[in-house]
């Protein structure tokens, strides 16, 4: 089996439109929850979001371009397209040997709800024929294979919260029992219409708290739900021996991946948390032990029952004094984007040494006994970083990285 490294990293997110832009605000602790606008809350009990800040598409879309494609996809491709520039893979790979891992949890949410208004207002001949491409969820790994000239396998596995970080861990998977050489993995989110926010507020998922500051607060005693992120993030993983042979800088190792499901509720977690309890510890069967400090990116929704779940199950893998951090304190929920950008901002956790704050946390619930990073980051020398996701339908990947020797 080969082992797999990560070569390339592109951000859209609400922390900035490139990855050096997110990882300045993310170890500043700087948040990127706004006040959602008036013309947008009527009905709704919700008052903040977490829009992509400082990414403006006509730079890197010609206005067709644009006009071909929702937005998920555009903040989708312009991950890429960083990653892809940053990994400098492209003419390196067999192209029959390059593969697209790109997902998303609910694809074309936004031309859906479009092309809907347009049905009701002037009929169904006026309905856009892009409308089902836009839609669908595949087709940010289509339009990226097409981009990219990438022949290789091309999948957007779709598993709600923890869509991209299975995209992470099945293209791991591909290179590592030899199904391509070199993979672009990711997955991209854009939820910010009326009726999605109404969706997931009536789940009572959604916090309803008015203060930016204090909306997403992970962990705390007075945490009261999610806020809706949007964004892409994607990660060029390539076979180590190839990847140095041709004197590419290595980011970091992925060297663990587990994949279970709670078989238990259509939204919420199971109790007892066995089913996270397995993903971890297959994760990190496969990665081995290590003997130094371990970071811990939780999912971290922020909902009470998802905090409680994982920090059981993280204090039962790691104890209580591993370095926890949520890093949807900062960027609200990304959906099938999280996986993404929190694997992402696990390896630049392990390139700085330094772990990012929870921000806005300032009082943990009793009931969650771990060590979770508050007010600021923390220097600490790191030996491993693990990324969790738990999706909808129950489904849960952990995703270990090591640092690049």
């Amino acid at each position: 089996m080969h082992d797999v490294v990560i070569t390339g990293m592109g951000v859209v997110s609400p922390l900035g439109a490139t990855t050096d832009e997110f990882e300045r605000n993310l170890f500043l602790g700087r948040h990127g929850i706004v006040p959602l606008p008036k013309e947008r809350q009527e009905g709704l009990t919700i008052q903040v979001y977490a829009p992509v800040a400082g990414f403006e598409p006509e730079s890197h879309f010609s206005a067709l371009e644009l006009r071909r494609q929702d937005p998920y996809t555009t903040f989708g491709l312009a991950a890429v397209r960083e990653a892809v520039s940053q990994a400098g893979v492209l003419g390196e790979v067999d192209p029959f040997r390059l593969g697209v891992y790109l997902t998303s949890g609910l694809g074309g949410a936004t031309s859906v709800v479009n092309e809907y208004e347009t049905l009701q207002r002037t009929g169904p001949r006026r309905v856009s024929p892009l409308l089902i491409p836009k839609w669908t969820t595949n087709i940010l790994a289509g339009m990226a294979a097409i981009e990219l000239g990438a022949h290789g396998p091309s999948l957007a596995h779709v598993s709600a919260c923890a869509s991209s970080a299975m995209s992470i861990g099945e293209g791991t998977r591909a290179i590592r029992h030899g199904y391509a050489d070199a993979m672009v993995c990711g997955g991209a989110e854009m939820l910010g219409t009326r009726l999605a926010m109404a969706g997931f507020q009536n789940l009572r998922a959604l916090t309803p708290v008015g203060d930016p500051d204090r909306a997403s607060l992970p962990f705390d005693r007075t945490r009261a739900g999610f806020v809706m992120g949007e964004g892409g993030a994607a990660v060029v993983l390539e076979r180590e021996d190839r990847a140095r042979a041709r004197g590419a800088r290595i980011l970091a190792r992925i060297t663990g991946y587990g994949n279970t499901t709670d078989a238990f509720h259509i939204t919420a977690p199971s109790d007892d948390g066995a089913a996270v309890d397995r993903a971890i510890d297959d994760a990190l069967a496969e990665a081995g032990p290590t003997s130094g400090t371990v970071h811990i990116n939780a999912h971290g929704t922020g909902t009470v029952k998802n905090d409680r779940v994982e920090s059981r199950a993280i204090s039962r893998a790691f104890g209580p004094h591993s370095p926890v951090t949520s890093t949807k304190s900062m960027t609200g929920h990304l959906m099938g984007a999280a996986g993404a950008l929190e694997t992402i901002a696990s390896v630049l956790t392990l390139l700085r040494d330094e772990v990012p704050p929870t921000v806005g946390t300032s009082e943990l619930d009793p009931h969650i006994d771990i060590d979770v990073v508050l007010k600021a980051s923390r220097k600490t020398k790191l030996a491993r970083a693990v990324s969790l996701s738990l999706g909808f339908g129950g489904h849960n990947a952990c995703l270990i990285l090591e640092k690049a020797t």
